[in-house]
């Protein structure tokens, strides 16, 4: 590694922007099944600015054509590795509803179109599925022999033998199938620092805390926990949720354990995770110079306009529900930046002569588990919101306020509005933060997750009961009254999740009903790789080994959807009647 290279624009994504910044050479080439936006929302971007800062020449190969290797041929052969991920999204997530529908737009390519230009053909969608392993044999056919290390959220959840729901079987690790080098899981910047340093090195890449290797079937570490292999999980269903409980637990409690699954050739062996990075490293890492905008080739990304005004103010989150892959990928431990940190980033979107005046969202997975903590300085439980609210977990709500109203005070800043998901419990015991979200903060409604109403479903969600919602709903409508501010809720809800039947679903548009919340779009359950819902549903047993209803078909996902589609039309048709009722002004 010589000296630091000058952090250009963006990063270069062919040999004519390498030129222009005077490199004769690349140590990395990161390629990515999105298209490439220079904004830290972005992960390719973080890793890639991140890489540049330890003093490292890295390149961006985005959305590369993948029935031939003519895109990879646009840039050199790094020294170091080639960094492969499908994108801010599975590929296979990207690409299908939750049914096994082909997905006809894609927020993370151009436009929004999911097609090379000029091609509709499903085969020559710009991300192909199961991306990793396309890319890695492109990878390999043009530089033989070079160093693949996997990563991004595809890898990070299909890290394991793990269900598939388009091809609706299980898989192998993505590590055996792409016959990579090294799997790197979780977020990602001290792990592939410490990869880039040992090659430059010449040292191997073996137990680098927070990665997965592929090994013999008879290379098992010493001491380390064996998961249910491929064998066992393709002959009983209920292994397989064996293992993910074991991946669960070992994920939610960062245990320090090394663990080992068989596949169908050889094996992999997870090292024991990363650790978190620092309040003051996720500081370094987000004062980087991302340009923020999509690289002059992306066009327009739907994704960057959602979140292009929008400041990550926290990382991890403790609510571990059973179909998120949070505590599998950025963990449950609370990283919260400085308020310093974020000031900087908020005058550095306002100076920007095409700011609208609106900071889009100062969040997180969850904004306001910002500054939060344990009053015990961690626990191996890590369960801080289930059954109730902990009572060592100390809340912070006086931190967000005052980053809130310094935000407001920025030059150029009009409105800043919170769109990442709220968790009620906690606001609950803010009255003053929610008061001040209501007045000052909410983009027209509060975003809120309740996911179900029955106590049968939202146990196996690992979501508080129902009565958390309506405490809050009636909290929230209160504060509205006294400011003058008609409260409007954006619920989330899953249909058809595991343990979810007819009944429960009528239950749940009974109570939506009740309580006045309207969902825009019914949401069905998509068993995505890397949870413990997933399990469920390939499994039909709930964690304790309890066999729960599974919709699996078509139908008995619409019978589920339809309950909430009524109650949606219902309303809709009230609307428009008492519009037609109300008396017209005469002239």
């Amino acid at each position: 590694m010589g000296k630091k290279p000058a952090q250009p624009p963006f990063l270069p994504t062919c040999r004519e922007e390498m030129a222009a910044i005077g490199w004769d050479g690349l140590d990395v080439v990161l390629v990515s099944g999105d298209a490439y936006v220079d904004h830290p929302s972005f992960g390719v971007a973080i890793i890639g600015r991140y890489l540049m800062a330890q003093g490292w020449r890295v390149a961006v190969l985005p959305q590369p054509r993948h029935d031939s290797a003519a895109d990879f041929k646009k840039l050199p052969r790094p020294r170091l590795f080639c960094g492969i991920s499908g994108g801010n999204l599975d590929s296979v997530v990207s690409n299908y509803s939750g049914g096994g529908r082909v997905r006809d737009h894609d927020a993370y390519s151009s436009d929004g179109d999911p097609y090379f230009p000029g091609e509709k053909n499903k085969k020559n969608r710009r991300r192909p599925d199961r991306a990793g392993i396309v890319y890695a044999s492109l990878a390999k056919n043009t530089w033989p022999g070079i160093t693949i290390i996997l990563g991004g959220i595809e890898a990070s959840l299909r890290r394991f033998v793990h269900f598939d729901f388009k091809q609706e079987k299980l898989r192998g690790s993505i590590l055996t199938d792409a016959k990579g080098d090294l799997l790197v899981y979780g977020m990602g910047e001290l792990q592939v620092a410490e990869i880039a340093r040992r090659l430059d090195a010449g040292k191997h890449l073996h137990a680098i805390d927070g990665t997965c290797e592929r090994v013999k079937g008879s290379e098992v570490a010493d001491g380390a926990v064996i998961l249910p292999g491929w064998e066992e999980t393709i002959k009983d269903p209920a292994r397989f949720m064996a293992a993910e409980k074991i991946i669960e637990k070992t994920a939610r409690h960062g245990e320090e354990k090394t663990l080992f699954q068989k596949q169908k050739s050889g094996g992999v062996i997870q090292h024991p995770p990363a650790r978190p990075l620092t309040a003051a490293e996720l500081d370094q890492l987000y004062a980087l110079p991302f340009s923020r905008r999509p690289h002059p080739d992306a066009g327009e990304v739907p994704a960057w306009r959602m979140v292009r005004d929008s400041v990550t103010i926290v990382r991890g989150c403790v609510g571990n529900c059973s179909f998120c892959a949070i505590s599998r990928h950025q963990g449950n431990r609370i990283i919260s930046r400085s308020h310093e940190s974020i000031i900087a980033e908020v005058k550095k979107i306002a100076a920007a002569a095409d700011f609208n005046g609106t900071i889009s969202d100062p969040g997180g997975p969850t904004a306001n588990l910002y500054a939060t903590g344990c009053k015990r300085g961690g626990c191996r439980r890590r369960d801080c919101l289930m059954p109730r609210v902990c009572p060592e977990l100390e809340g912070n709500a006086g931190e967000m306020l005052t980053l809130l109203r310094q935000c407001r005070k920025i030059p150029g800043v009009k409105h800043v509005l919170i769109s990442s998901g709220l968790r009620m419990e906690l606001l609950l015991k803010s009255p003053e933060l929610l008061k001040e979200i209501i007045r000052h903060h909410s983009p027209g409604r509060l975003k809120i997750a309740p996911e179900h109403s029955e106590a049968k479903v939202l146990s196996l969600m690992h979501k508080p009961e129902f009565r958390v919602t309506e405490d809050f709903i009636r909290a929230a409508r209160k504060i509205g009254e006294r400011e003058g501010i008609k409260v409007r809720f954006s619920p989330y809800l899953i249909s058809s999740h595991p343990g979810a039947d007819n009944a429960a679903a009528r239950a749940l548009a009974a109570k939506l009903e009740k309580t006045g919340l309207t969902p825009k779009t019914p949401q069905d359950f998509t068993p995505t790789p890397g949870n413990l819902a997933t399990a469920m549903y390939y499994s039909g047993r709930a964690p304790n080994g309890k066999k729960i209803f599974v919709a699996r078909n078509r139908e008995e996902r619409r019978q589920q959807r339809q309950a909430l589609e009524r109650l949606i039309s219902g309303r809709d048709n009230k609307k428009r009647d008492d519009k037609k009722r109300r008396p017209r002004s005469r002239k």
